[in-house]
């Protein structure tokens, strides 16, 4: 016998657009969301046509949770970081063929003997290699000419170091990439690592990059620094 799929319900599409949606989330915990303006949003960017359906579903919800504030959680993390920054870095794109990852063995090999660092993003269409520029020759001779798609230098690599607890807290890289995009940077690359977080960013947003990512631990360390009755003041 067939098994009929599950069709999501208005409440559930509701509660998976604020849970998709952390700002939206925290207003609602703090009780500064109009559900009437949430409502009609989420009806225009889901195609839900019952504006009472979707207005019980977001009141319902902001009952189950309460006045848990996420974006604390996720301050709490962003404070106890630490920027650092990596000049010269490159990135070769090359074709998504597991001969090219066969030939980047005995490159990892010479790294792992020499203590430096590579990262390597496998996605469905290419494979990019994040390297010192130093290591650009050597990687493209071992990835071969013909496999290579692009190859971009003159680049920043900023990492930002959270604590372990950052594995158990959503939203902070939604946070930062935010703050990022919001002062108009381009990023070229992004990677999550354990606790590491790795902005690649071109040479001439380097110090903009920078700045803004230490201003987004200035204030979390600030807030984080205040006793919590006085922390609804920020």
């Amino acid at each position: 016998m067939k098994k009929t799929k599950h069709k999501e319900s208005v409440a559930e599409r509701t509660r998976a657009y604020i849970d998709s949606h952390p700002s939206i989330k925290d207003c609602i915990s703090k009780d500064l969301i109009n559900f009437s303006s949430l409502a009609r949003l989420i009806m225009k960017e889901e195609g839900i046509k019952n504006e009472e359906a979707v207005m019980i579903a977001c009141r319902r919800y902001a009952l189950t949770l309460g006045k848990h504030d996420h974006e604390r959680e996720i301050l709490s993390v962003i404070g106890n970081s630490r920027v650092e920054v990596k000049t010269k870095i490159c990135i070769v794109t090359a074709k998504n063929d597991w001969t090219v990852l066969q030939r980047l063995e005995s490159v990892f090999r010479k790294l792992i003997n020499e203590k430096a660092i590579m990262q390597v993003i496998q996605g469905t269409q290419a494979i990019t290699i994040i390297a010192d520029e130093k290591l650009k020759g050597e990687v493209v001779a071992a990835v071969g000419k013909e496999n290579v798609l692009k190859v971009r230098q003159n680049l920043v690599e900023i990492s930002v170091k959270s604590p372990e607890v950052i594995t158990e807290t959503s939203g902070v890289f939604a946070y930062l990439v935010s703050s990022l995009a919001e002062g108009g940077l381009n990023i070229v690359e992004t990677v999550s690592c354990y606790t590491d977080t790795i902005f690649i960013v071109a040479e001439e947003d380097m110090i903009r990059a920078y700045s803004i990512l230490s201003k987004c631990i200035e204030r979390a360390e600030a807030i984080e620094s205040v006793p919590e009755e006085e922390k609804d003041s920020f």
